[in-house]
């Protein structure tokens, strides 16, 4: 990826962070093993993604990969070959870690996936709250064909997107989908031109920009806890979150600017 006008760069050893306005991308940098990842990868994601959460200028993050061929190939066989069952439990644990630093991130964040994503890069693209594919993405997880099994949460996360018999399809087969089947599955929120990936991505993220960080955080903590909830808790979990919002000056704000017909100005407090 080429550094647009307007960003600011911080280069780690294997990611690239820039920053545009309040818009964070951190782009996996590992183009000659198709970003495959490895455990210091894995370290730089988890602590990119720390730092993120903590940044007040950051409202929104989009995560892609480098290159044209590939989003995030899978985790790194050449490291993982040679492991031992305790070695390949503690890793696949931190990388479980790493990729809760995004799902558990109270700012949205957005994959845009612009090849493979396969194993690992399934895993972590399924992290995101959005996912936008290119046409060109292939999505996978092929680990049975290694004698394996996903080990970064996608036999818990892929059933929780498409359902319990297609997630047994894609990792009982291990085979490819390509970006409209994954977008009819209900795994990426939307396809768009290859060329047109990064533009989209951050479209949708300034819409983001615009509404109130509050609400947002808010609204992401009710989905993804009241999921792993029996209904009724989440429903309790959504009305004290709910009520929340009314302790907020952008609630007043909000419902003013609604009654008033002009353009709500969030002040993210």
């Amino acid at each position: 990826m080429i550094l647009k006008k307007g960003r600011k760069r911080v280069d780690y050893k294997n990611l690239l962070l820039e920053k545009k306005g309040q818009i964070a991308f951190v782009i996996i940098n590992r183009p000659e093993v198709l970003n495959a990842l490895n455990k210091d990868t894995l370290i730089e994601i988890k602590a990119v993604f720390d730092d993120l959460a903590a940044d007040p200028e950051i409202r929104v993050i989009i995560l892609t990969g480098s290159g044209e061929k590939s989003f995030v190939a899978g985790a790194d066989i050449s490291f993982m070959q040679p492991m031992t069952a305790l070695e390949a439990y503690e890793f696949g644990s931190f990388a479980q870690d790493a990729f809760m630093s995004i799902e558990g991130n109270p700012k949205p964040v957005i994959a845009a996936i612009n090849g493979y994503a396969l194993g690992g890069g399934c895993e972590i693209a399924m992290a995101c709250d959005l996912r936008i594919a290119s046409d060109k993405a292939k999505f996978g997880q092929p680990e049975i064909n290694l004698g394996t099994i996903p080990g970064f949460a996608g036999t818990q996360r892929l059933p929780r997107l498409v359902g319990k018999t297609k997630a047994k399809e894609l990792i009982y087969l291990g085979e490819m989908i390509d970006a409209e089947e994954a977008y009819r599955i209900g795994l990426v929120n939307k396809v768009v031109p290859a060329e047109q990936l990064l533009a989209e991505a951050e479209k949708i993220a300034e819409k983001i920009v615009a509404k109130s960080g509050i609400a947002l955080k808010l609204a992401k903590s009710a989905i993804d806890t009241g999921l792993e909830t029996d209904f009724l808790t989440g429903q309790n979990i959504e009305a004290q979150l709910f009520g929340l919002t009314f302790a907020t000056e952008d609630q007043k704000e909000g419902m003013s600017a609604f009654l008033e017909k002009r353009k709500a100005e969030f002040k993210n407090r």
